[in-house]
């Protein structure tokens, strides 16, 4: 009897990946892991409404939008009352709305901020990424910097992550665009992650100002979108740097099943729709293949999906062995899971149970990982280590 992969993978589902050995190829889907001990939260911030991402400014302030339009500061834990004024208008429909915020590398300089967000109608719409200078309660000098040039329907897959490299050009993630019977020029949109004409399912990198460097891996190729960096993708929610290597990792959605973390290099296919362990929300698989010559395979694939949201690479020393491990938040599981890398290998994985919607996770200044939960009154939690 041949065994198709909605047969194999419950059979895998209870493989916990800790103290795996490091393999290339296809991988087997990882399911529930071990519990973290000793570790506790603390609510810095509550009353926020669908909080989406935190970024923080040189003097230990930080930024939080919430999906709904809103841009708010935070000082010395506390919660500015008024929102930030300036803000674009953005369409606030299904997972659309005000989304990252990204922090110039010179901000103390120039005082430039960086926002993607969706706009447009229920019917047109697109990501866009406004830069604007931070001003006392609010944004001034805002311009749209890039506009995905096509527009899509329905309020699905906007993407939308941006991480700054070393040498200060930003990536930003676009989202495929949306499940059938999204459609885009007579087929189903989600497979234009794999056209290199639309920027749908893709990583870009810009400058700083929204033009496309000139060393892009697609730049001089004849009917590329210049701005591609990788492609493949379904919808990225998470980008995190390894500063000590260069090494850009990425979580993105799968459909039912298929959630992958992968490392992303500049000019490579990851597969989606194409090669996939995903399978249709309504039962049967996506694609017959899990890998395939040319396309890269991923680092961890999450069956059943914790679908995957803010990535953080911890740098600090305030969590003792954690150091240089991959935090991946997952909104359906509650919870993060905590990687662990050997170069560019997965070797352990195990999950700290929140009990709220994790949509981000990042590092603090004080070397802290600090959680944003996506409720209707949503927080900003603090996550204390083990006490000594």
């Amino acid at each position: 009897m041949k065994l198709d992969r909605s047969m194999v993978l419950p059979l895998l589902l209870w493989i916990p990946l800790a103290n795996c050995a490091p393999t290339d190829g296809p991988v087997e889907p990882s399911g529930d892991v071990p519990e973290v001990k000793g570790w506790r939260t603390e609510t810095v911030v509550s009353g926020l409404e669908h909080p989406w991402s935190i970024a923080w400014l040189p003097d230990g302030s930080a930024l939080i939008t919430e999906r709904p339009g809103r841009l708010r500061i935070m000082r010395d834990a506390v919660l500015d009352p008024e929102p930030i004024a300036g803000v674009p208008e953005v369409l606030g429909d299904g997972q659309g709305g005000l989304l990252d915020v990204a922090v110039h590398p010179d901000f103390e300089q120039n005082r430039l901020i960086y926002l993607t967000y969706a706009a447009g109608t229920k019917d047109a719409n697109r990501t866009r990424l406004a830069r604007a200078r931070l001003g006392k309660g609010r944004l001034e000098d805002l311009e749209v910097i890039f506009r995905n040039p096509d527009a899509k329907s329905g309020g699905q897959h906007f993407g939308s992550r941006l991480l700054w490299l070393a040498d200060k050009t930003l990536l930003m993630s676009i989202g495929d665009g949306g499940n059938p019977p999204v459609s885009f020029q007579g087929e189903h949109i989600r497979k234009q992650a794999q056209s290199l004409e639309t920027l749908f399912g893709k990583i870009i990198r810009l400058r700083d100002d929204g033009s496309v460097p000139d060393d892009n891996p697609f730049v001089h190729e004849a009917g590329a979108r210049p701005e591609i960096y990788s492609y493949g993708h379904r919808n990225i929610q998470g980008l995190a740097l390894d500063p000590r290597t260069g090494d850009v990792w990425a979580n993105e959605h799968g459909a039912r099943g298929g959630d992958e973390l992968n490392r992303i290099v500049a000019g490579q296919n990851y597969g989606w729709p194409e090669v996939t362990y995903s399978m249709e929300y309504w039962g049967p698989e996506i694609s017959d293949e899990t890998s395939r010559p040319g396309m890269v395979d991923p680092k961890l694939v999450w069956t059943p999906s914790k679908a995957p949201s803010g990535l953080a690479l911890y740098t600090g020393s305030r969590y003792p062995g954690w150091t240089g491990n991959l935090f991946s938040g997952a909104l359906k599981f509650r919870q993060i899971r905590r990687i662990q890398l050997d170069g560019h290998a997965v070797v352990g994985e195990d999950k700290l149970t929140i009990g709220k919607r994790v949509r981000d996770v990042r590092q603090g200044p004080d070397g802290l990982l600090y959680i944003l939960t996506d409720e209707p009154d949503g927080a900003l939690l603090r996550l204390l280590p083990p006490a000594s």
